[in-house]
């Protein structure tokens, strides 16, 4: 099986371009022409994940992969939860099967917090960090910072490598030892930090106490925690401008902020759609729902992974000039199972109730205490009369349990990718 069948393998990188703005031309070719890119090497990805993968091909028993050649046909596919990963690593240890490259042949294996067991492969920039690194203005030669953790956790490793690929060196400062980070700043002049954005914070008041310069660190490329606009000005009055990316131990390089600041633009590496939590049906642009991403990674074949984080797609293209899809951000969990005297409801269900009326646009469960019992609403949006009766009769059959219902108007629920809202607490 060829492990190099990448979308737009032929372009020209501009890896030594410190003049130029974007990374490769990837980033600004049309949008017609990405989605042909991607979907003439998405049939060999899915035929890899069949024949390497155990797990992939049981799930994909199915799928013909010629005839994924549309975002219609990907919509159709299973889903892989990550919230699953961990109850499958401890039943199929130790990748689940999911993995196409032998244990023995991987570079590095990492543990995320569950445990979570991440491989990583050979491949220069496995994790395709240096794409969010180039945004935020890295270049060749430009020293790097590096707090993110070397231990366990494939951070550090993450950003490393990535950095690497630039042409810049890296001091691996890892965490902690806040006095020795601010001191090695002092003595290294770094052009640029990576790591998360409150201990930037931390390290850069610290010098400041100390007595310590810390002038030459003026950019960065952070994330493991959100980037609220108080700590981005906080940072940006210490004299650092900082973007952010989104990243994941399984998937790699997700999303990166760009210098226009107006959402996170989709990697190049990535297919990634926006789907009702618990459920693998796409929502309309600009809905809040799950972020599900497939991977062009020739090791970890991961295909239509729900990452449990909740996003959206922002219109447009981005003012910076590249053409790929935007998200808003991190917009909160879609794991929002909820036990309700004594039974766990799943968003799925939800869903599940909804489909089974197709005059619903959507619904959303909320739960409240009234006294000593749990009250349940199940409010829809929708423009038809009569539904009550059927509604709760298709809840109680699929939760088994009874519900009120409140009706909206189209519109009338709020836009946040909640499906269960327990107001219990």
């Amino acid at each position: 099986m060829d492990r190099r069948v990448k979308p737009g393998d032929d372009a020209v990188f501009s890896m030594d371009a410190n003049m130029t703005e974007y990374y490769d031309s990837l980033e600004t070719r049309s949008a017609d022409e990405r989605e042909a890119a991607h979907f003439e090497a998405l049939p060999a990805q899915i035929a890899l994940a069949k024949a390497d993968a155990p797990a992939l091909a049981r799930l994909l028993a199915h799928i013909d992969p010629e005839a994924v050649t549309g975002r219609a046909a990907l919509a159709r596919l299973p889903v892989t939860r990550k919230s699953e990963l961990i109850d499958a690593q401890q039943a199929d240890p130790p990748f689940a099967s999911l993995i196409s490259t032998p244990k023995g042949e991987l570079r590095r294996v990492f543990a995320s917090p569950g445990p979570i067991y991440d491989p990583e492969g050979w491949d220069n920039d496995w994790w395709r960090i240096a794409r969010a690194l180039y945004a935020a203005g890295f270049r060749r030669g430009d020293l790097m910072h590096n707090c993110f953790s070397y231990h366990f956790t494939p951070g550090g490793v993450m950003f490393e490598t990535g950095a690497h690929a630039l042409g810049c060196p890296v001091f691996p400062a890892g965490v902690g030892n806040t006095d020795s980070q601010a001191k090695a700043i002092a003595d290294l002049r770094p052009a640029g930090y990576g790591g998360t954005p409150s201990f930037l914070k931390i390290i850069l008041e610290r010098a400041e106490e100390m007595g310590l310069p810390h002038s030459s660190l003026t950019k960065a490329c952070v994330s493991g925690e959100a980037l609220l606009p108080p700590l981005r000005q906080s940072l940006k009055d210490l004299g650092v401008d900082v973007t952010q990316c989104y990243a994941s131990a399984d998937l790699g390089l997700i999303a990166y902020e760009t210098r226009a600041r107006e959402g996170l633009v989709v990697d190049e590496g990535v297919m990634v759609e926006i789907v009702r939590p618990g459920t693998g049906d796409p929502v309309p642009d600009g809905e809040v729902g799950e972020v599900v991403v497939t991977s062009f990674n020739q090791d970890y074949p991961l295909i239509r992974f729900a990452t449990g984080d909740l996003s959206a797609v922002l219109p447009g293209a981005s003012p910076c000039g590249r053409t790929n899809m935007r998200l808003k951000g991190w917009m909160g969990r879609a794991d929002q199972t909820t036990k309700i005297k004594g039974m766990f409801v799943h968003p799925r269900q939800i869903a599940e109730v909804a489909k089974r009326h197709p005059e619903v646009i959507r619904a959303r469960l909320v739960v409240e205490k009234d006294g000593e019992n749990d009250r349940l609403i199940l409010n829809v949006e929708s423009t038809a009369t009569g539904l009550e009766a059927a509604l709760k009769d298709s809840f109680q059959s699929l939760c088994k349990l009874k519900t009120e219902v409140v009706f909206h108007a189209p519109g009338g629920l709020p836009n946040d990718g909640i499906v269960i809202q327990d107001k219990r607490a």
